[in-house]
């Protein structure tokens, strides 16, 4: 066999060529040995700076550990005022309160607390440990109050003509408290209606409410529709919204609607926050419409609807929710 002239590259070091002692890449080392990456190998000579890679950018702000922010302001971050403490040891959980007054299911009050969307007698609510007494805290949930204590109660009567506003009559006439019945609760009506007037009137024992939905500076509407002999003239609503001067002071509506108009007869809306006794009878006579026919259809958020004379039903906890509402309590 001839012989063969040896492979390049052959056995593990041999045949690989020698790098030479000079030339490109041997320029100053870094202290593990390794020459720095990008110089020209010229030792001594100023290098001119590179900007990094954007690989090499992106590991180095990783590496970076970003500023704190400071907390963002929502409800859940609201603290009590210092030294006021809701809670009552012997009370009921919190969660359990709203769930059983119609605030949403058990976890669904517990997400409300936890978002800091709940107040117990003005005070931010986030822990779901936190118990109330039901019978003498205030509760509200978005800025609307809810009513957990039972023993309140809240009813609506259409009050048929003949009726007497009162609970009790020492003439022995038909009186609220025959529309309702025998309750253990003391009742208080909702202002009046004269004997002759039809409609809404509304009792319940919750004093406070009673107080600002009577007082006209808390601006409470109450709207009645009278029949009266038509045609009626234009200028009546202009006149009523202006006001008119009665023996006891000048009063003005709300606002004023023409409903229905036939010959020889009309049906207006009036509302008003005034609660004067024959208010709205008062007004229409002294303008020249004496009332023939007066009902109140509503009062506040509550409508009367097909509730028909002389019964009665409780308000919906949501119905009571809104009169508090437009009480401001």
């Amino acid at each position: 066999m001839s012989p063969q002239a040896p492979r390049s590259g052959g056995g593990r070091g041999q045949g690989r060529p020698q790098r030479p002692a000079s030339g490109r890449g041997q320029g100053p080392k870094r202290a593990g040995g390794a020459p720095r990456r990008g110089q020209s190998g010229q030792p001594g000579q100023a290098q001119p700076k590179q900007a990094p890679r954007r690989g090499a950018a992106k590991r180095m702000t990783d590496q970076i550990a970003p500023a704190p922010q400071p907390p963002r302001r929502g409800p859940a971050q609201v603290k009590a005022r210092p030294g006021v403490d809701v809670h009552d040891p012997e009370g009921v959980r919190l969660q359990k309160v709203l769930a059983q007054a119609g605030a949403g299911s058990r976890r669904a009050c517990e997400e409300m607390i936890a978002a800091g969307r709940v107040t117990v007698d003005g005070e931010v609510v986030t822990e779901l440990g936190v118990r109330i007494d039901p019978t003498r805290q205030v509760v509200h949930v978005d800025g609307m109050r809810f009513t957990i204590d039972d023993d309140l109660v809240y009813i609506m009567v259409n009050k048929p003509k003949g009726v007497v506003s009162t609970m009790y009559d020492e003439q022995d006439r038909l009186n609220l408290a025959d529309m309702v019945g025998p309750r253990e609760q003391r009742l208080f009506h909702v202002g009046r209606l004269d004997l002759e007037t039809e409609g809404l009137i509304l009792l319940t024992n919750d004093g406070a409410l009673t107080h600002r939905l009577q007082h006209p500076s808390f601006g409470v509407q109450k709207t009645y529709l009278a029949e009266v002999r038509g045609p009626v003239k234009r200028e009546l609503g202009r006149n009523l919204r202006a006001g008119v001067e009665l023996e006891d002071g000048p009063v003005s509506v709300d606002s004023f609607k023409l409903v229905d108009s036939k010959p020889g007869y009309a049906l207006v809306e009036v509302v008003l926050h005034e609660g004067r006794k024959h208010v709205v009878r008062r007004l229409l006579e002294a303008e020249g419409y004496p009332v023939l026919k007066l009902v109140r259809v509503q009062m506040g958020p509550i409508v009367l609807g097909d509730l028909k004379p002389g019964k009665n039903r409780r308000l919906t906890r949501g119905e009571v929710q809104q009169l508090m509402a437009v009480a401001g309590l």
